[in-house]
């Protein structure tokens, strides 16, 4: 059977970059039947890579089969992945982020977790000398991805390694890195076209903190006031989002690449305490400004406090 690739829900630019990558290592160089597979729509700057370097949209699908063979990529949570995902084969995990527990696999398999910004730079390592067979257009989204995870080195995720990676990337596609972040970063702030509930969705993952679930959303932005402007009517899709997603609040930080802080949004006393407990904030309205806050992998969720 052809295994399936894919990353977590709300897809991100890793998670659908790195499928595409990982499938054609799997297929070209392995010989292994593999496609790049997404668990929703792309964000805007993840569509913008796929359009950038002429790549085929991976087809989005619903969940997996009981035995279908997979490979999750840029995530180990059960609850960013299909509800049945431990009824599938899991082949193999290759991922940066700590570990949440809760997959379940028929045997021993091949798992990857490194300390890096990317997905992708992970991949580059594991593929090795057979990168030089890599067609120009996953080179691409190679680079795209580490581009972004570390918002052009700006995110304290970043390390010597992956900038050395993107930098020797961008060296052989020809490209400018400053010029193409910028490209890339404009595309991810055009959110124009998004619902409130759309947004909240886009770039968020689901966690747990003092016995309440949160789904902690992300908006990674150039122009953060476009943003801004919809504060309300962000604050008043909450509860129906949190509602319909199984969370007790939905927490949003609006990321300034450019400023290197983020906007927390308060909608009431509950957000209030964890901005004060968690980042130390003194809140004196409705939203409240993080300094050097650029992570949620590594500066948000590891201070959420109630």
């Amino acid at each position: 059977m052809t295994i399936q690739v894919f990353g977590h829900k709300s897809p991100d630019t890793d998670s659908t970059g790195s499928p595409i990558i990982w499938a054609w290592y799997l297929s070209e160089v392995k010989g292994t039947p593999a496609e790049p597979k997404l668990l929703g729509e792309p964000n805007t700057e993840a569509a913008f890579m796929l359009t950038r370097w002429d790549l085929p949209k991976p087809a989005i699908i619903p969940g997996v089969e009981a035995g279908t063979p997979v490979v999750i990529v840029d995530t180990n949570n059960p609850a960013e992945l299909p509800d049945n995902i431990n009824a599938a084969d899991i082949q193999a995990i290759i991922d940066h982020h700590k570990l949440v527990g809760g997959l379940e696999t028929k045997g021993p398999i091949d798992i990857t977790v490194r300390p890096l910004a990317c997905t992708a730079t992970i991949m580059h390592d594991l593929i090795g000398a057979d990168m030089a067979k890599m067609p120009k257009a996953v080179k691409g989204a190679m680079l795209t991805c580490i581009l972004s995870d570390t918002l052009e080195f700006r995110s304290p995720t970043t390390t010597d390694h992956d900038k050395a990676i993107a930098v020797a990337l961008a060296a052989e596609l020809g490209v400018n890195v400053a010029d193409y972040a910028a490209e890339m970063f404009a595309a991810k702030s055009d959110v124009s076209d998004f619902s409130e509930a759309e947004l909240l969705r886009m770039d968020s993952k689901e966690y747990e903190v003092g016995g309440k679930q949160f789904r902690v959303s992300v908006l990674e932005t150039t122009s953060p006031k476009t943003v801004l402007d919809r504060k309300a009517a962000l604050m008043a899709a909450m509860p129906a989002v949190a509602a319909e997603d199984g969370a007790d609040q939905v927490l949003l930080f609006v990321v300034d690449i450019l400023n290197e802080e983020a906007t927390l949004l308060v909608p009431n006393d509950l957000v209030k305490t964890i901005a004060e407990k968690s980042f130390g904030a003194t809140v004196g309205g409705d939203t409240v400004v993080l300094p050097g806050i650029m992570s949620r992998k590594k500066q948000i969720i590891p201070a959420l406090a109630l």
